[in-house]
């Protein structure tokens, strides 16, 4: 018994002691990581930017101190960071160009990959070079290299030209096996968002605008291609219908869609060239990740514009997100973000970054709310990432002056109620029956027993009626327009940022550096400088958001079902959203 007992305190106090020494190490590692997270890097000589474009493209991203504890690599890319970087690059004497390499690379909308697109450009007006090189290029990401000084393809790779094409899914035979449907309200013959619910095809109004917009998106592209490469447009377009990623790749250079073709360790040589190096010297190299760390120019000086980034759905609270996963614009929590920005008289103007497809259309009104209480005190400029559409517009429109990129979704001005009815689910398919004693007609009005009747159905008419009526008139109030204006460019009509600016839904195409400098403008400020909002949380929020974020299945499922994921999590999250939506189909892909 004794024996037992000695082996027994034993074995415990080498479990505490292992807790002991696990849990210092775990200390000082997260000590490190954020010392390492506040550190400058320092930039050396004769130094080139390297630009890997493989993973996904989002708005922002948030640091991820797992991944950096476990050793793993990102998968995902912010714009933010990637504009901010390529500005500080042009800004750098020691960086003397920029290379990229091209991979499996996924952008949210065409505006991003357009957006660094032009701050490559305006890279290249500083008198620096810029190299690509991909073992195989996709479309998006050779678009965006087209802009290079040279274009380098393995000698077996490919390039990805085919023309953009848009596949929405309709689910509303597979919801019918399960007994479920839905009921709809909605104005604007334009508002296609339910479709995907209600209907197994496009309806004509829909087919018409994004027929527009793809070929618009397309148009943009083809040009600024043209323009780089020196090809004709009609070249293109003839490239594209043969699929030339089945091409020989010598036809390519033949095509002068590429400039030569080598392999990986071939293009260090001619970057080494470019930097009049030896052969057998190392090139220094800044990431992305390093980029971060490099001073920015006049980063401190003149007034402050606080640039507010607005992205994802809108949703009335944190539980309401059509997804699972992924960034929202939480409307009591953006509200309280722009009042104290309001507040805060070290802000002179705010520019608000929007890229939404829209949301609930309660919560977009209470974020044009907070807004129009903004603008009282100091100027707002809005700019417009891949989407500010619906919802994303109705936060927009009340601003002093809005930028949009040209291949930004906007518009989409209308409203609609979708209300799943899974009577024929619990009665039909699961045996559930409904009894019921009520003391009025309408007492109950959204019962889980029926589908809403011809009364109910009239009431939710005019209910969202009303609210279209008033997202129009705040647009008209907004944009100075009159209500008889609204309603010819209205009813759901989704518009690309070149055509919005002959409607008078923006006023102008640009960057967000562009709108930073209106906003200056209106504030009457000769210097400034910017300040990013809301504020990246710090490393152990980001711990700890990671870990309590999502669970392994909902990873494993993404990672499994790809772009076909997030149409189906749509589901799980029903019940949590607000029933009156302005926004644009729940997921449109465009590729």
């Amino acid at each position: 018994m004794k024996d037992f007992l000695k082996y027994v305190f034993a074995t415990i106090t080498g479990i505490i002691l292992l807790t002991i020494v696990m849990a210092i190490l775990g200390t000082i590692s997260l000590v490190g990581l954020a010392a390492s997270s506040a550190k400058t890097t320092q930039v050396e000589e004769n130094s080139v930017f390297t630009l890997m474009l493989s993973g996904q493209l989002e708005e922002r991203t948030q640091n991820d101190p797992l991944a950096t504890l476990t050793g793993q690599v990102s998968e995902n890319l912010g714009l933010e960071n990637i504009l901010e970087a390529i500005k500080k690059a042009k800004d750098n004497d020691d960086i003397k160009g920029i290379y990229i390499e091209a991979g499996i690379f996924s952008s949210d909308t065409p505006a991003s990959t357009h957006a660094i697109r032009e701050a490559l450009l305006d890279f290249k007006k500083s008198g620096k070079w810029i190299v690509a090189y991909a073992d195989s290029y996709t479309q998006s990401t050779y678009y965006i290299c087209s802009v290079a000084d040279n274009i380098y393809l393995n000698p077996q790779g490919m390039v990805d030209w085919h023309g953009l094409a848009s596949t929405p899914y309709f689910v509303k035979d597979l919801l019918a096996k399960f007994g479920v449907k839905y009921q709809l309200c909605k104005v604007g013959k334009y508002k296609s968002a339910p479709e995907m619910m209600t209907a197994d095809k496009m309806s004509e109004p829909n087919r018409e605008q994004v027929t527009a917009y793809i070929n618009g998106i397309w148009k943009v592209m083809l040009d600024d291609v043209s323009k780089s490469r020196k090809i004709s447009v009609d070249s293109l377009n003839a490239y594209a219908d043969r699929y030339v990623a089945l091409c020989e790749p010598k036809d390519l250079l033949r095509m002068k869609l590429v400039d030569k073709l080598m392999y990986t360790d071939e293009v260090k040589g001619e970057i080494k060239k470019r930097l009049k190096i030896d052969k057998d010297e190392n090139i220094n190299q800044l990431t992305l990740g390093d980029m971060a760390g490099v001073a920015a120019k006049k980063k401190d000086d003149g007034e402050k514009i606080a640039v507010y980034y607005a992205y994802g759905d809108i949703v009335d609270s944190e539980t309401g997100s059509v997804l699972s996963q992924g960034h929202s614009i939480v409307a009591s929590v953006v509200c309280k973000d722009l009042e104290e920005l309001m507040n805060n008289d070290n802000v002179k103007a705010v520019v608000l970054r929007v890229n939404s497809p829209g949301g609930s259309a309660y919560a977009s009104e209470q974020i044009w709310h907070a807004v129009q209480n903004l603008k009282a005190k100091k100027p707002v400029v809005v700019s417009m990432g891949g989407y500010a559409a619906s919802g994303g517009y109705y936060i927009s429109c009340g601003a002093n002056y809005i930028y949009s990129d040209p291949t930004t979704i906007t518009g989409s001005i209308g409203i609609f109620g979708m209300f799943p009815d899974f009577s024929g689910l619990l009665t039909d398919k699961l045996g559930v029956k409904f009894d019921e004693v009520k003391t009025n007609k309408l007492a109950t009005f959204g019962t889980m027993a029926r589908p809403f009747n011809a009364e109910e159905l009239a009431l939710l008419d005019k209910y969202i009626g009303r609210g279209y009526e008033l997202f129009r008139k705040r647009v008209a109030d907004g944009r100075k327009l009159s209500v008889e204006q609204v309603e010819e460019i209205a009813q759901g009509r989704v518009w690309l940022g070149n055509d919005a600016l002959n409607i008078k839904l923006i006023d102008a195409i640009g960057s967000l550096d562009d709108a930073v400098k209106k906003a200056a403008k209106l504030a009457k400020l000769d210097e400034y400088y910017t300040a990013n909002y809301p504020d990246e949380p710090s490393w152990w929020e980001s711990l700890t958001n990671k870990m309590n974020s999502g669970s392994y299945l909902d990873e494993q499922l993404r990672e499994t079902m790809g772009e076909y994921y997030e149409p189906f999590t749509y589901l799980k999250s029903i019940n949590t959203q607000s029933a009156i939506q302005a926004r644009l189909p729940y997921f449109s892909v465009i590729k």
